[in-house]
């Protein structure tokens, strides 16, 4: 166990990497990049790694530069099960109080869907058929490592896993038919959905007894209206993808390089950062996003939204205005393709406005697009399928509406659940 720090560093950085699934290999390329910058006197960088297999120990790591990743490890916690918020809020308080800092960066390192992952397997999209991949996809390589930690040579892991896509692999479906989250845990059976995540943010900011000021996601499709909106009053900042993330993730060499050389950034310059090496790390056609959003901003994107949602609601009888509107729906960056449910809003309101010709819906999208650039404090793409991300998604489904959509902080504030329901049941008559 780790000896409880006298001084603050900069920052702790926390990676909880839930690699108990088809990401593990990818788990062993991650560690060997942060160890290329690793722990000092300012920064502190850590990581908890559930191996796949159920004969892995659960380790818990403070990375250093120039250390086999063996003589890194802290602690040993037997086989875990990463989908346990107990689990994740143990690895939290681990962290804090033994490596205290004025700011700290939590990353849920996993699968990820969004708020809502029965939008990827249910109906006849999913009809049993192997869940959403890169049409590039390739299969990742066995493990990564030798049964003593030695990672492969990182150019070497690195074309294995490159192309493949982190979105949810057959073994975890039957768990997650109908539910939504991160962090999935294949032995298990189990992960951490938005209502959880929230729970257990909850009590960690109760520790802390102030906010998480990054929440980092690097996994496929977080960067959502509804997701950041359920995580607003835990964390100052979160950081994520719009589009499903390649293999590879963040570029933690990258990141921490830039962290060790400023560690005075403050947690704006951090998410900014992030996104900007996130982005270079990347070829122009790899067709990825990434975004921070300040979540402060989120409660007036919500009243935006509310807003824009009762005014669709009342032009979905007038036949011009409701065909624009089908046509801008029709045309909105969307992500995750086919399982298109999730769409970009501000692309959404700059179609819906130039289509629809009523006046309380133009000023409505105006509205939204003014409070999500405000929310959005950075945001990129690259490759030409994913060119008109503007940094925050919203869920627009095409055919059916998730029942479990009604349990999210979001629903509960804004219509926009209700003017889903009108606008499906309209477009099925």
């Amino acid at each position: 166990m780790a000896t409880k720090a006298t001084t603050k560093r900069n920052w702790t950085i926390m990676v909880y990497l839930a690699g108990d699934n088809n990401l593990d290999s990818a788990g062993v390329v991650d560690l060997k990049e942060m160890k290329t910058t690793g722990t000092n006197d300012k920064v502190a960088v850590l990581a908890q790694f559930d191996r796949a297999g159920t004969k892995t120990q659960t380790m818990r790591y403070c990375l250093k530069k120039g250390t086999s990743l063996a003589k890194d490890a802290v602690q040993s916690l037997g086989e875990t099960n990463m989908g346990d918020p107990k689990v994740l809020e143990d690895f939290v308080t681990w962290g804090i109080t033994n490596y205290p800092a004025d700011h700290y960066l939590l990353v849920l390192w996993n699968h990820g869907a969004g708020w809502d992952d029965a939008n990827l397997y249910e109906g006849d999209v999913f009809s049993g058929a192997a869940p959403p991949v890169s049409r590039k996809a390739q299969p990742v390589p066995t493990r990564g490592a030798t049964g003593d930690g030695k990672p492969l040579p990182m150019a070497q892991a690195r074309a294995g896993i490159r192309r493949t896509r982190r979105a949810l692999f057959s073994t975890t479906v039957a768990a997650a038919i109908k539910q939504r989250g991160i962090a999935f845990d294949d032995q298990a059976q189990d992960f951490l959905d938005n209502i959880e995540l929230k729970k257990v943010m909850t009590a960690i900011k109760k520790k802390l007894n102030k906010k998480i000021d990054i929440l980092g996601m690097d996994a496929c499709l977080m960067s959502m209206v509804e997701v950041a909106y359920q995580m607003r009053a835990v964390a100052d900042y979160s950081v994520g993808s719009e589009e499903t993330e390649p293999g590879d993730g963040w570029p933690y060499d990258r990141i921490l390089k830039a962290l060790a050389a400023k560690p005075a950034m403050t947690p704006e310059e951090l998410s900014k950062t992030i996104v900007t090496q996130y982005l270079a790390s990347y070829k122009s056609g790899d067709n990825v996003t990434q975004s921070a959003v300040k979540l402060l901003a989120l409660n007036p994107l919500a009243t935006a939204i509310d807003s824009l949602a009762k005014a669709l609601s009342g032009i979905l009888g007038d036949t011009a205005a409701r065909t624009a509107l089908i046509n801008a729906r029709a045309q909105v960056q969307e992500y995750s393709r086919p399982y298109d449910d999730y769409c970009d809003l501000i692309d959404l309101c700059d179609l819906i406005s130039k289509g629809v010709a009523n006046p309380a819906v133009k000023n409505a999208c105006s509205a939204v697009k003014g409070a999500a650039t405000t929310a959005v404090i950075a945001a990129g793409y690259k490759g030409t399928a994913v060119d008109n991300s503007r940094g925050v998604s919203i869920y627009f489904p095409k055919r059916k509406l998730s029942p479990l959509y009604k349990t999210l902080d979001f629903t509960k504030k804004s219509a926009w659940d209700e003017f889903l329901s009108a606008y499906l049941a309209v477009l099925g008559r």
